[in-house]
């Protein structure tokens, strides 16, 4: 960004000869930190442009050959709303103008951006994929793909919401040297929206690693469960101990842990700004060590209904990423459900990963993350005919000493197969389905055996004559889950009856 100054003072002049005083400071104009150089602006809606300057000024925005004008309110405070633009790969100018001074934002494209928010798993960058998967080497030598463009935002928590962000890094176009600095499932995400649509894609960075979902949550959506109400009751007196023995509740290990913190810091001050849509990769703060995952379901909806409540986009998008086995704890099954029991909101959608092996905490496959990430956008957003979701428990029918699992997202037919690598996974009819189990009417579990019947499981088991429940990779790291549908994508986890599936979390004491 390019600030052009052209005012003059006499201040020096009056004192010098000793008549008049000094005149007040004129505020300088000023933009919204998410303005800069190489941003993205979402095509297809009117954009708002705003900042400061000095109070009953005059403010004029031209870009892409159309001018819009306002007057700085008594705060000094200006906005102005572009017309809807199409997308647009050639880099343009933004000018601002007000009395005798100018801004001026270069190379700005329009296409459509995306929030990329969550913790670790979120914040990952290409660079530690590298390190574990050889190919993502080449993608970084690669990835001269300048109308992908990211915007990085870090700022610590706020006990308020901010109005306005920082500069500091700006918006960054996509290179072989920033690619490896940026979120890897961001990165893949956006790489192939930008691949199948020939658009500019802006993605807006707002993770961070080891928080819980809590501060991420808009402090007016803590009104929906008993649970998000007493969070923000012990969240506003700072009780980090208390929030941590609530049931329901989280091990805060600080105020970035409080609910609605990162919230107002990192996206409170550009709700105004359009988007797209958000992705998220969050869950392990919520379910590791001595903490509850119980009514995290309850909590993703006030995730989601609350970022829609605030973005002003009551059907924004957003999909999500339920969690692996990697590096899981006792906690984990229990939120996986909970993450499957909140993805029938409208316009919402989960991305299954039981399938990516590996020991760590940070599994480094963000590839396939990113890939089926994209698949739920190109699909539900962009109308694309790509398959895009694995089969998601539907409904269980009981007869005799059998269960029928019914799945949505099973037209094409269930399979049998073994994903290896960043391979799409091969069909192995010769393999027997593992993970499943049925419970008897004490809510016992054992284990059971699974027969693919078309579009079906039919589920039995010797120790369950008349079982009631049934369900499948509920374990902490379920190895080897090999049901898919023939789209090839994996099976979520799930439980058939709540009540069979209980947690009973190690919490602390006085």
């Amino acid at each position: 960004m390019i600030q052009t100054p052209f005012r003059h003072s006499l201040i020096g002049l009056l004192l010098l000869i000793g008549i008049g005083t000094p005149a007040p400071a004129q505020a300088e104009l000023k933009l919204s930190g998410i303005f800069s150089d190489h941003m993205v602006l979402q095509r297809d809606q009117r954009l708002p442009v705003w900042g400061g300057a000095d109070k009953g000024q005059t403010v004029t925005v031209t870009f892409n050959g159309q001018t819009v004008s306002t007057t700085t309110d008594d705060n000094g405070l200006w906005q102005v709303k572009l017309p809807p633009l199409q997308h647009n790969n050639k880099g343009q100018e933004l000018f601002v103008q007000s009395s005798e001074e100018s801004l001026i934002i270069r190379d700005v494209v329009v296409g459509d951006v995306w929030h990329a928010s969550g913790q670790s798993n979120m914040a990952m960058t290409v660079r530690s994929v590298a390190q574990k998967i050889p190919e993502a080497k080449q993608h970084i030598a690669d990835a001269n793909l300048p109308a992908i463009r990211f915007r990085r935002i870090s700022e610590n928590e706020a006990a308020s919401p901010q109005t306005d962000l920082p500069l500091r890094n700006g918006w960054v176009p996509c290179s072989p040297a920033s690619a490896p600095n940026v979120s890897a499932a961001a990165f893949y995400f956006a790489r192939k929206l930008h691949h199948e649509l020939g658009i500019p894609i802006g993605v807006i960075d707002t993770s961070r690693g080891g928080t819980p979902i809590e501060p991420f949550i808009p402090r007016d959506a803590f009104t929906s469960h008993p649970t998000l109400k007493q969070e923000l009751k012990l969240g506003e007196q700072e009780d980090l101990r208390g929030i941590w023995k609530l049931p329901g509740g989280v091990y805060a290990r600080d105020a970035n842990w409080l609910p609605g913190r990162l919230f107002h810091s990192r996206l409170a001050p550009i709700t105004e700004f359009p988007v797209r849509g958000l992705i998220w990769y969050q869950g392990e703060s919520n379910c590791g060590n001595r903490e509850d995952p119980r009514d995290y379901q309850h909590k993703m909806r006030a995730l989601i209904t609350g970022w829609r409540k605030a973005l002003g986009d009551d059907s924004l998008p957003v999909y999500f990423v339920q969690l692996p086995g990697s590096g899981a704890g006792p906690g984990w099954p229990y939120l996986r459900e909970q993450q499957r029991l909140s993805s029938n909101l409208p316009h919402t959608g989960m991305v299954v990963t039981i399938d990516l092996l590996d020991k760590d905490i940070h599994p480094p496959n963000k590839i396939d993350v990113g890939d089926r990430l994209a698949r739920w956008a190109l699909a539900e957003e962009y109308e694309k005919p790509v398959p895009y979701s694995g089969p998601l428990f539907q409904r269980a029918t009981i007869e005799n000493e059998k269960i029928t699992v019914h799945f949505s997202y099973a037209d094409s037919g269930l399979m049998i197969a073994v994903k290896e690598g960043l391979l799409p996974p091969r069909e192995t009819p010769d393999k027997a389905l593992s993970h499943f189990e049925l419970a008897d009417a004490s809510g016992h579990w054992f284990p059971a055996e699974a027969i693919i019947n078309g579009k079906t499981i039919v589920v039995t088991s010797s120790q369950v004559q008349d079982p009631a429940a049934v369900r499948y990779a509920c374990a902490i790291d379920p190895q080897h889950c090999h049901l898919y549908n023939r789209d090839g994508l994996p099976a979520s986890p799930f439980c058939s009856k709540a009540k069979f599936f209980q947690y009973a979390p190690d919490l602390p004491v006085d």
